[in-house]
């Protein structure tokens, strides 16, 4: 009688643990009967919020499943715009669960197999916006009208997974890999060849300079040397003057002076041989009574 009363108590101890169960907080829950989601009267699925709650035991089922935000960021995709030119967009979604007996019956409650339907329709909606606008368009003007309707189609398209789509974001559009190098390689011919047109406007610009410069000096010397000749012969013309005005007030005075500038002159390097004869005019002032 007593293992009897120990196995009741153990069966009401295990039932009791199986007619329970928890809901974490930031997760909600609904419950299966016999594989069949838990409906109110109204048909509508039970939703549990966290705390503890009670189910039938052994045959019910619990599903937790987040209640919380979702970010969907994936890795970029490529779009075609109305002018058939490909862009490299990367986005992301801001979703939660709204519906949750929809979202385990068309999702199965699975977070990445609803992230990627969710994926597929968010991109089908900006494929089609992205299509219908040139690339000026998207990066100029339209950008925040493109994410209001891509939002609004996929906010439509994901109501039937139990999904309430929040914001839909661009983050980045590119251009892809070759398309971006092919741009590059003509902007930099573009830019090769404005600077060999400004370096070869610079060099003219400088030739021209340099031309007017080199005239300006040629110019200048030539008036230099002009003026050094008139000086030189102004000079000269003076000192021929006072040379004649010398020589006329004593003949024979400045005659003898300049036969001592030729002696000091002629005999300045003693290794200099100079042959003459003794009667020779050069030594009029060294002999002779004129000499002493």
């Amino acid at each position: 009688m007593k293992n009897f009363s120990l196995v009741i108590l153990l069966a009401a101890i295990v039932m009791s643990f199986s007619a329970v169960f928890v809901v974490p907080e930031g997760q909600k829950a609904i419950v299966l009967l016999f594989s069949k989601v838990e409906k109110d009267s109204e048909d509508k699925a039970v939703v549990y919020s966290p705390g503890l709650h009670l189910k039938v035991p052994f045959f019910s089922q619990v599903r937790r499943i987040d209640a919380r935000i979702q970010t969907l960021d994936g890795t970029p995709d490529r779009f075609v715009t109305s002018e058939k030119k490909d862009l490299i967009v990367d986005s992301f979604v801001k979703w939660r669960v709204n519906d949750f007996s929809a979202f385990y019956l068309r999702a199965r409650g699975d977070k990445q197999y609803a992230e990627t339907l969710l994926k597929q329709k968010v991109n089908n909606g900006l494929r089609t916006n992205f299509g219908t606008r040139t690339i000026r368009e998207i990066v100029s003007g339209e950008r925040s009208e493109l994410m209001e309707e891509a939002l609004v189609q996929a906010s439509e398209s994901a109501r039937e997974l139990g999904i309430e789509v929040l914001d839909v974001r661009v983050k980045q559009i590119n251009l892809p890999q070759e398309v971006s190098s092919s741009i590059y390689q003509r902007m930099r011919a573009e830019r090769t060849a404005v600077a060999k047109e400004h370096r070869s406007e610079g060099q003219e610009k400088a030739e021209t300079i340099r031309a007017n410069v080199d005239r300006r000096v040629t110019v200048m010397l030539a008036d230099a040397e002009r003026n050094a000749r008139s000086v030189r012969g102004q000079g000269d013309a003076e000192a021929a003057a006072i040379y004649a005005k010398a020589y006329n007030k004593d003949p024979e005075f400045f005659g003898f002076v300049r036969s001592l500038e030729a002696y000091k002159k002629t005999f300045k390097d003693k290794q200099d041989v100079m042959v003459l004869s003794p009667d020779s005019d050069f030594f009029k002032y060294m002999k002779g009574a004129a000499a002493q």
